[in-house]
């Protein structure tokens, strides 16, 4: 037995499950912190109006040395930020790099007592394992909710106006000051940052998938913001039948669906069209979305490319010019 257990006797009682989401949250908990910013009022702000004067999220460490994961939406516009530690303790960040596209802020604080998380493999998640969220809703502290993930792929716009790809979808409740906060699996490991709710439905719940987060958080740090190419579609993953992979001839079953086609300045994608399946760029397999956010880098800003197209069936390639996303 122990030392848990046998300070606890009612751990011995817990079911499997149960007992699962207690260990995930003793573990998160203590590298999860409270972020409350200051936000100053918007420039044709009326002063007869009340103007919410801060704003609260979650964050994480992902590392000891004092890194700490967020949201930009929670950070955005603010005039000033702090970060509660689990133990009470108030420091002020640096800002270490921000993307709005994947809704995304490093911090740094003076602080490397944190345990940080460990990032699991989110291209391994199926639609029904559990999930479990830690954060700080309404200001409520290490709050736990548990559930399910409920559906991978999705894509969903933040705040900034810009569409996030490959979104986890779950209903593990989540509740405004949740935002920053990590989403995680079984085994305790990061699965996403959860980013969003659902006003209006209950049990509709988004987050970051983690292997989108890592490449993003890299990036990050070396250079404080993320210059990528631009296809100007809005597009999911998707398996594809057996029958269409062996018949392609391809090196993984699955592809990405393009949903919508933008027709954007400068940027050279008229060929491609709404249906059509993306399943490489240059000869190299492209399946997902995290690999197309892993292609389409700086260096592709204004650079041809052959992308490699299952359209009604038939295999395509067709010549596109990525533009930088603005």
């Amino acid at each position: 037995m122990n030392s848990y257990t046998a300070s606890n006797p009612d751990q011995t009682h817990l079911d499997s499950y149960s007992k699962t989401v207690v260990d995930v949250a003793r573990l998160a908990s203590a590298s999860v912190v409270n972020i409350k910013v200051k936000k100053s009022p918007p420039a044709n702000h009326n002063p007869g109006t009340q103007q919410q004067p801060f704003g609260t999220g979650s964050g994480f460490a992902i590392h000891n040395n004092g890194l700490i994961l967020t949201n930009f939406h929670v950070i955005d516009k603010a005039s000033a930020i702090t970060v509660t530690l689990p133990s009470g303790i108030e420091l002020v960040p640096k800002i270490v790099g921000i993307d709005p596209a994947t809704d995304l802020a490093l911090l740094r604080i003076d602080n490397n007592t944190l345990p940080p998380l460990e990032f699991g493999d989110s291209e391994k998640l199926l639609p029904g394992q559990i999930a479990i969220a830690v954060g700080n809703p309404l200001g409520f502290q290490h709050s736990v909710t548990a559930g399910v993930v409920s559906a991978l792929g999705r894509t969903l716009r933040s705040q900034s106006g810009r569409m996030i790809d490959d979104i986890i979808q779950t209903d593990a409740a989540l509740n405004p000051g949740s935002s920053g906060g990590p989403l995680l699996d079984s085994n305790g490991k990061v699965i996403g940052v959860n980013t969003a709710i659902i006003k209006q439905a209950q049990g509709i719940c988004f987050a970051v998938s983690a292997n989108l987060v890592t490449y993003i958080t890299g990036l990050l740090l070396k250079e404080g913001k993320v210059r990528r190419g631009y296809l100007g579609i809005i597009g999911q993953t998707v398996r594809l039948p057996q029958p269409v992979v062996t018949k392609n001839n391809l090196n993984k079953p699955t592809a990405i669906y393009i949903s919508s086609v933008g027709q954007i300045q400068n940027n050279g994608n008229e060929d491609l069209m709404k249906g059509d399946l993306m399943v490489g760029i240059d000869g190299q397999p492209c399946g997902s979305i995290d690999e197309l956010h892993r292609t389409l880098t700086e260096e592709t800003i204004g650079k041809p490319l052959q992308i490699q197209l299952i359209r009604k069936n038939q295999p395509l390639q067709v010549r596109v010019i990525p533009s930088e996303l603005p």
